[in-house]
């Protein structure tokens, strides 16, 4: 399913959608899909929100943009709000999580050279992801993105994901190391969790060695893990704090938040973005941190996860090729043996939309809206086909 005047960069699926509904997405012939994806973790609270559609529909009537040149209400607002669900100081806004991370590294690197450090060096994880600018990409543990772009950006030291060991030898033998950029969970890596003592180590290590702690909470972030950041289940608070994705509910918008040193060292001229915080994606973020910040909102988060993880576990027990079902909250992997790509079009032809990533992770991001009715009727569309999915493959 090929446009020629787009360029070739999406293995595209060959279906196009027309209209959506809470968790529901409905082609252009009225075939209803239900959304075990929600845009790669974007529409957080489902397609046509009420709420957030009559936020849009009054904002983009008084005004869209103005420039950060002037004060921007909604821009306040909203920094207010994040800052109040996560304890930080202040906010960058931008348009994306790559972009928020890029004022992310560009804060340990001004850390950095305020420490006389000529060339700062930031710890980054294998397997990880943190987008696809040139510096992003870098930070990113995956060869396959980064082919064809070198040479890559300096000032990166790659260690293993969830081993705190490793990070302690690099602190000993590096005095050039201003900064750990970690995800709590790795999406694009295969839901890889943490040990839950480690975030917890990893924020004393930082503040031994006067690192900054850099979390990237682009997926986890906004309610993603029953929490409203995923370092709140450890009681973790970081020195920078990055989010995007659900935060518009599929408007484009990113934050880098900071706190304490972090937040004062960008000053006027620093760091900009010309659409970044723009009035209509920050009406829209405020309304979706006014929905998913309730305690009894998020609660529901974590149990309706607890159910997905529970029900797909009883569905596939017993099935030999299944090597692990882990993650938290409404983010969920099924880890298969072997490359299972092929499931994704294999559910979308049965109404369903999931994902694979790293080859062989069948990864859930409904909407954090789902109901345990809707819970069950995507487990009997996917169950079936990834306890099938050896006998399956090779018509894949």
């Amino acid at each position: 399913m090929t446009q020629p005047a787009l360029m070739n960069t999406y293995g595209r699926l060959p279906v196009s959608f027309v209209r959506g509904e809470g968790v529901r997405l409905y082609d252009e012939h009225g075939k209803a899909y239900i959304d075990g994806i929600s845009g790669v973790g974007v529409n957080a609270l489902g397609h046509a929100h009420p709420v957030v559609t009559r936020v849009i529909q009054e904002q983009a009537g008084q005004l869209l943009h103005t420039s950060n040149l002037y004060s921007v209400k909604r821009q306040e607002e909203l920094a207010q709000a994040l800052c109040e669900v996560s304890g930080m100081d202040n906010v960058f806004f931008c348009n994306s999580g790559a972009e928020a991370n890029e004022a992310a590294i560009k804060l340990a690197r001004m850390h950095g050279h305020k420490r006389n450090i000529e060339i700062p060096h930031i710890i980054v994880m294998e397997q990880a992801f943190h987008g696809r600018t040139l510096a992003t990409l870098t930070a990113s543990g995956n060869r396959k993105i980064q082919a064809g772009f070198e040479p890559l950006v300096r000032g990166f030291t790659r260690a293993p994901f969830g081993d705190i060991d490793a990070l302690k030898t690099i602190a000993a033998n590096n005095d050039s190391v201003v900064a750990v950029l970690i995800e709590p969970i790795q999406g694009e890596g295969g839901l890889h969790t943490l040990p839950p003592e480690y975030l917890a180590q990893l924020r004393e290590l930082c503040d031994a060695n006067d690192w900054l702690l850099m979390l990237d909470e682009v997926q986890t972030g906004n309610a993603r893990t029953g929490r409203y950041f995923a370092c709140q289940h450890y009681n973790v608070l970081p020195d920078v704090l990055v989010t995007a994705k659900g935060l518009g509910n599929g408007l484009p918008i990113g934050a880098c938040l900071a706190r304490g040193k972090a937040a004062a060292l960008f000053q006027p001229g620093n760091h900009g973005s010309t659409f970044g915080g723009n009035p209509l994606a920050c009406a829209a973020g405020l309304a979706v941190i006014n929905t998913l910040r309730g305690d009894e909102m998020l609660a529901q988060i974590r149990d309706n996860g607890e159910y997905l993880k529970n029900g797909l576990k009883k569905r596939l027990e017993g099935v030999s090729h299944i090597k692990d079902i882990r993650g938290l909250g409404l983010m969920v992997g099924i880890e298969l043996d072997s490359p299972c790509g092929g499931l994704v079009a294999q559910a979308l032809a049965k109404g369903a939309l999931i994902n694979v990533t790293s080859d062989r992770v069948v990864r859930l991001l409904p909407p954090l809206i789902i109901t345990r009715e809707d819970i069950d009727a995507l487990l009997d569309i996917i169950c079936p086909l990834i306890a099938q999915w050896p006998a399956q493959s090779g018509a894949a």
